[in-house]
């Protein structure tokens, strides 16, 4: 039998992961690309013997340094809230998950760690390509950081790999090497990595417009532009490159949430791609209701985008929620039956055991074997509940879109006229290079809107509902501490920022040797 399930403490613990997630999320991608950006000015400095590159890699990384430590404590938070408010997730999945986190901890993160010394506090005690040796080390190991945690995400998104224990009701590695070679998580790795390089160009590219701006530092930001808008561009076509390779790799593992992001409810053929619509507020699946208000549609388009060929067959909502026949599709509603089996087996299997009665112990586990594929659906109350909210995820993906296309053209835009050498001039272009640091954040959280709650109701797609993963909580505990969360990481954001603010209005002046 199902136990009842509180939805406001489900509901408290997702928005408190949520918070802590996407406030870490604010510092990630700019370690990312910051880390390879000072890396490069130092190597450049190292190369030339140009004091001047030296300079641009010191004043660079003292941003790196404030923005790395805030980080660093984002994250322990975020890993702990898995102990906090996700035990259940945590005991069934702990062997498969905590594998890679840990390998992160004791390769990754202790690399960039010893390292970092060296690299903020090394420059007059250690050589010069010693100390170089060191910036590269912390560059590598934050992204093999983000490598690693990315895997494991990847494995919530993709769970292969692994087996479903009966006798502990928990989920076991099989194979670490399918985990680590998943395409999902090598997508999402490739995806994640590149538009956190995307914007740490815009954040170079901002600062330095602001100096150019005020008729500050002018040799100094020209530099820092033409190197940040060419690693900019290079980056922003790789993340289009990666969205796309990670969009098709979604069709294939979760047809669920691809079709959230174009508001499709009836599958067809051809497919076309809705490049601009308003979503229908009111619109459910298995209703007569039109998806869009208003909409552009491209004819024929996601067909090729989702399958690499014209004319082919894209499942919509109502497909995977009630089946399509045609197309050899189960739909959720008989999934929930299958599952709803496994769970009634699963719990027959356990009482059985307990009674020491082998024989129907071992019919059980038969049932129990034939649909434990299904086990998560089970918990599921009705079939609609598979379906994520459409809108939200339909118009965080078309921002993330807009903005990165709106990224290629700054970033070429920034190269032309610096190779004019008109940039000084350019003060239209200098305001929007400051302001658009601040787009480059918002694309990076609906990037993950579209990841993670395209993803729900599921904790592990297609076994583990978010419902299931909670702790054994109180509603109001897990709402206390989302409020003390807030208060903290307001607090925290307040004195970063005005850290980074005072840091830049000082200038490279202060990375003079």
């Amino acid at each position: 039998m199902i136990e009842s399930i509180d939805p406001g403490q489900v509901n408290w613990a997702r928005a408190q992961f949520a918070l802590t997630a996407m406030y870490h999320w604010i510092f990630v991608p700019l370690t990312l690309g910051l880390s390879v950006l000072c890396a490069f000015f130092e190597t450049l400095y190292v190369r030339t013997g140009n004091i001047e590159w030296k300079q641009l890699a010191k004043f660079w990384m003292s941003l790196f340094a404030v923005n790395f430590a805030i980080g660093v404590a984002t994250g322990i938070i975020l890993e702990f809230e898995f102990g906090t408010n996700w035990s259940n997730y945590s005991w069934m999945v702990g062997d498969i998950f905590g594998t890679p986190l840990a390998i992160e901890g004791i390769l990754a993160f202790f690399l960039e760690a010893t390292f970092f010394a060296v690299m903020f506090f090394g420059w007059d005690r250690f050589s010069k390509r010693m100390h170089l040796f060191s910036t590269w080390m912390v560059a590598l190991g934050s992204n093999l950081s983000a490598l690693w945690i990315l895997i494991a995400n990847g494995w919530m998104q993709n769970p292969i790999g692994m087996r479903f224990n009966p006798d502990t009701a928990r989920f076991e590695m099989l194979d670490l090497w399918a985990v680590v070679s998943s395409r999902i998580a090598i997508s999402h790795f490739t995806h994640a990595t590149s538009s956190g390089f995307l914007l740490a160009s815009l954040f170079v590219t901002a600062v330095s417009s602001w100096f150019l701006l005020k008729g500050r530092h002018q040799i100094f930001a020209r530099r820092s532009i033409t190197v940040a808008a060419t690693f900019g561009l290079l980056s922003a076509m790789f993340v289009a490159f990666t969205g796309d390779e990670h969009a098709y790799i979604t069709v294939r593992t979760q047809p669920m949430k691809l079709a959230a992001m174009e508001g499709l409810y009836k599958g067809k053929k051809p497919t076309g791609l809705i490049a601009f619509g308003v979503v229908n507020p009111d619109k459910q699946a298995g209703d007569a209701g039109d998806p869009f208000i208003t909409k552009i549609e491209v004819p024929g388009m996601l067909s090729l985008l989702a399958n690499r060929k014209l004319g082919t067959f894209v499942a919509g909502i109502d497909d995977l929620v009630w089946g399509n026949s045609e197309h050899d599709i189960v739909g959720v509603d008989q999934k929930i039956r299958y599952g709803r089996q496994a769970v009634t087996s699963l719990a027959d299997f356990k009482q059985a055991r307990k009674a020491g009665d082998a024989s129907s112990a071992e019919a059980a586990l038969t049932k129990f074997n034939q649909n434990q594929e299904f086990l998560g659906y089970g918990y599921l109350k009705k079939p609609s509940d598979a379906v994520p909210p459409v809108s939200l995820i339909f118009y965080s993906f078309r921002v993330m879109a807009g903005l990165g296309t709106f990224f290629i053209m700054l970033f070429a835009l920034f190269l032309i006229q610096s190779a004019r050498n008109k940039l000084p001039a350019n003060r239209w272009l200098l305001r929007i290079g400051v302001i658009s640091v601040f787009l480059g954040y918002i694309a990076q959280q609906a990037g993950w809107i579209v990841t993670e709650v395209g993803r729900q109701p599921w904790a592990i797609q297609g076994l583990l509902p978010v419902s299931v993963a909670r702790s054994n909580l109180d509603s109001g505990t897990v709402a206390v501490t989302f409020f003390i969360f807030l208060a903290l990481f307001v607090v925290m954001l307040i004195a970063e920022i005005k850290i980074m603010v005072k840091q830049i209005s000082l200038g490279p002046e202060v990375s003079k040797s």
